[in-house]
């Protein structure tokens, strides 16, 4: 069979399953398959496809109209404009997070002459997953000291493959915990980023059932609960965060955190109980939703 009936097929058969972008992801998914780019992919429209190959394709085809995300497929994400490896292990990277972190950048950047990369301060990631943030934050803040935390020590697997692929392993530092319990109680860090888990326990529930979503079924039936889980109203794992922070971070230190949409109030109240952050706001993502959360220890 020739590449373009291939892609013709496999986009019928995913348009009639109701995934979206099936023209995108039938061409990615072949990409991975025979090792090249979109471009070289239809400029050899008339090439013969191998039958391994072709059987290899099939077998990722019927995976993607079961809603596995085409990322868990292929085992790789971009972010950054970098390739990272994912599996079911961690969480898809998304734009929001690439949002966080250039929101991060761009008070370091006010804070620092406009280089970033002169600052020496210590980081820490929490709630690490691929470790996206925690690597893309050591390429970008060169003399920094980058930790990172996750409680699972299977994501933390794949982060330091990652660390690894891009040359970071030796600065970045992961530590397999709950949160901050591993951490002595001392002012160590200058600036904290997290990616906590915010969704509402109801909600991972409800997407439990394959014919009530109320999250896409990639997100519901095939991410890590254990990075989605964020309890009651999601805000369970970003109450513990804002109670414990204050003691390991240096006055004057900065904390960003991804958040849900309908969580700015919550998350708001949550930092005001606590009398040592100041400079708390929510900016919003892109589709205009609030989504980074910024306070300043005082």
């Amino acid at each position: 069979m020739r590449i373009s009936d291939l892609l013709i097929e496999a986009v019928q058969r995913l348009n009639k399953a109701g995934i979206p972008d099936a023209e995108t992801e039938s061409a990615v998914l072949l990409c991975h398959i025979l090792n090249t780019n979109r471009t070289s992919l239809f400029l050899s429209k008339d090439q013969i496809v191998s039958k391994a190959d072709l059987n290899l394709y099939e077998k990722f085809i019927i995976r993607r109209l079961s809603r596995e995300p085409v990322s868990y497929i292929t085992g790789e994400r971009e972010f950054w404009s970098l390739p990272f490896m994912v599996d079911k292990d961690v969480l898809i990277p998304r734009a929001e997070t690439e949002q966080l972190i250039e929101t991060v950048l761009t008070l370091l950047k006010t804070e620092h002459n406009n280089i970033p990369q002169t600052f020496e301060g210590n980081v820490l990631d929490l709630g690490v997953g691929s470790g996206v943030i925690s690597i893309v934050l050591a390429l970008e803040l060169s003399s920094a000291k980058v930790y990172g935390i996750d409680y699972s020590y299977e994501a933390l697997t794949i982060a330091r493959q990652n660390s690894k692929r891009h040359g970071v392993d030796s600065r970045v530092h992961f530590i397999n915990a709950d949160w901050l319990s591993a951490l002595c109680p001392e002012k160590q860090f200058d600036l904290v980023v997290s990616n906590p888990p915010y969704v509402a326990s109801e909600l991972l529930e409800i997407s439990s059932h394959e014919k009530d979503w109320s999250l896409q079924p990639e997100v519901g039936l095939f991410e890590p609960a254990l990075a989605l889980d964020g309890g009651e109203k999601g805000i369970q794992s970003i109450e513990r965060i804002a109670k414990e922070l204050g003691t390991i971070m240096k006055p004057g230190g900065w904390f960003f955190m991804e958040i849900g949409a309908d969580q700015k109030d919550l998350v708001m109240e949550c930092f005001k109980n606590f009398s040592y952050y100041e400079n708390m706001k929510v900016f919003d993502d892109y589709a205009g939703q609030p989504r980074i959360f910024q306070a300043k220890r005082k």
